[in-house]
């Protein structure tokens, strides 16, 4: 016995009728228990938990096949402990060598749970939803509950989520989270978290701090002991405050708050981030749209055009409509889109707009001859840059504006075909249409043009291909999709039909830049 006494390890011999016959030092300190309370006690009185537990079962297993077995799992109150048990068959009974293993247990689910945070803040921080649901990942692990406060765009601080490990609670935290933060004073623990301090105090300092009213009732019923308040810190700012709280006479201690500051820096992080990438979209948003002015007003035709920024990121993009009259009273409408998705596409689509518009007014020419001058006008002045055009003329004879029909002159440098809506509701085949060689290649390529007479009430529709286009399908499958609905929406007012073919087709996230330029023939 002096071996087994000198073992770092707790050692429990038990006999063929489960009592304990022997328990060494280590068992004593790692059990909280003299020997003589548990020598000559049985397994089962000693430890009632294992009647049912996975110790019991793997501890009845030995002893049944003689078989050696380990086990790793927690035993309850009042040894609240993970334990690592080796149980060895020896003669009739059983001896067992068992170890605390409750720090390396509580490092291993640290790490877990911070591999998990890290898994939800991979997808977006943008997402309200998503912000709102990590109180969540967190709760039991660092508190028994916790609140989530965001500082919105504005610096205005509010709490967006809160979850308590009691279901019974959740209502009650929700509703005391709605109100805390306006009775909450200046010296409150949020309020200095706010400020990048992280504060401990007992919860009967916090409730000293709250005015009487219905947010204090709320805290006591919610009956924390202590709680912590973390600051979520950006890079030049703190951007929100995760508080935890505690019952039944829990203090965080030193790894509690370790933890906690490492998801809060996380956390702070994928918030800032967030907010980075909607001021860039927003200012890509403003940029873009600054190069796209409003549309002529006709008197025989209604005008409507949209642009949609691409949704996965805040890029400035080359894609441009344009709609304007030429001196003869021609209407030209315009869709482009210049190669890249940067400021200098955004640059250059500024330019060749500019050229096109110039040109168009100016020389009063049809689609062909317009192009032309801006293929040329692209090598004279070494723009370097490549760009789909698509052009359409609206213009009638004196004989058409008897008959009541306009005639549609189109061409296309390597653009989609437009989309023609004819009163009935037809749809134009798309084999009318023909694509030649894209801006910037070839000044001199040879370029055509292509007829159509349009009813009143007929609907043309250009755009880019951010409105048809997928990752995981091709452009005949995406103007399938277009053609499908266009013909439903035939009937529709053009400003509606414009904003439901774009909800329909990218549901609010497109994948790409979306500009498009619609027209509807007035009788």
């Amino acid at each position: 016995m002096r071996l087994v006494e000198s073992l770092p390890v707790g050692y429990l011999a038990i006999d063929a009728d489960w009592q304990i016959t022997y328990a060494n030092a280590a068992a004593e300190r790692f059990l909280g228990r003299a020997r003589d309370q548990m020598v000559g006690v049985s397994l089962w009185a000693a430890f009632p938990d294992n009647e049912h537990n996975e110790f019991g079962r793997v501890y009845r297993e030995v002893a049944r096949t003689g078989q050696s077995q380990s086990v790793e799992a927690y035993y309850p109150h009042p040894l609240d402990q993970w334990f690592q048990s080796q149980a060895i068959a020896d003669g009739a009974g059983i001896a067992l060598f068992f170890t605390d293993v409750t720090d390396r247990r509580a490092a291993q689910e640290r790490l877990a749970l911070l591999a998990r945070v890290a898994a939800a803040l991979a997808g977006s921080m943008d997402d309200g939803g998503a912000v709102a649901a990590l109180p969540q990942l967190l709760v039991p692990a660092l508190g028994d509950w916790c609140v989530l406060t965001v500082v919105d765009d504005d610096d205005r601080p509010a709490d967006v989520g809160s979850w308590h490990a009691d279901p019974a609670q959740r209502d009650l935290l929700a509703r005391y989270a709605a109100l805390r933060l306006a009775a909450m004073p200046a010296d409150s623990p949020v309020a200095r978290a706010l400020l990048g301090e992280t504060v401990v105090r007992s919860a009967a300092d916090v409730a000293g701090l709250l005015p009487p009213g219905e947010a204090s009732e709320l805290l006591a019923q919610l009956a924390p002991t202590s709680g912590m308040t973390v600051p979520l810190r950006g890079r030049d700012r703190v951007l929100g405050v995760l508080t935890f709280c505690f019952g039944g006479g829990r203090v965080p201690v030193d790894p509690d708050l370790l933890v906690a500051r490492q998801v809060a820096d996380r956390v702070g992080l994928a918030l800032d981030n967030a907010r980075l990438f909607r001021q860039q979209r927003k200012l890509a948003e403003t940029l873009q749209r600054s190069l796209l002015t409003r549309p002529v007003q006709h008197e025989s035709a209604e005008i409507a055009v949209r642009y949609a920024p691409a949704a996965e990121a805040a890029r400035i993009g080359g894609d441009w409509y344009d709609a304007f009259v030429q001196p003869s009273g021609a209407l030209m409408l315009v869709i482009g889109d210049v190669v890249g998705h940067d400021t200098a596409a955004a640059a250059a689509m500024g330019q060749l707009r500019a050229l096109l518009r110039g040109i168009a007014t100016y020389s009063d020419a049809g689609p062909v001859e317009v192009l032309r001058g801006l293929d040329a006008s692209m090598a004279q002045l070494s723009l370097g840059t490549y760009a789909t055009a698509g052009v359409a003329r609206f213009e009638q004879t004196p004989e058409d504006a008897e008959r009541g029909v306009t005639r549609m002159r189109w061409t296309n440098a390597g653009h989609l075909p437009p989309l023609v809506i004819h009163p009935d509701g037809s749809l134009d085949p798309p084999v009318h249409w023909h694509g030649e060689l894209l801006l910037g290649v070839d000044p001199g390529a040879p370029r055509t043009e292509s007829v159509v007479t349009l009813q009143p009430g007929s609907t043309v529709l250009l755009y880019t291909d951010g409105l048809i286009e997928r990752r995981d399908g091709d452009l005949d499958e995406g103007m399938d999709r277009l053609r499908e609905a266009a013909t439903e929406l035939a009937g529709t007012a053009l400003d509606e039909l414009c904003d439901q073919l774009i909800a329909r087709l990218v549901d609010g996230q497109p994948e790409d830049d979306v500009a498009l330029v619609a027209i509807r023939l007035l009788a």
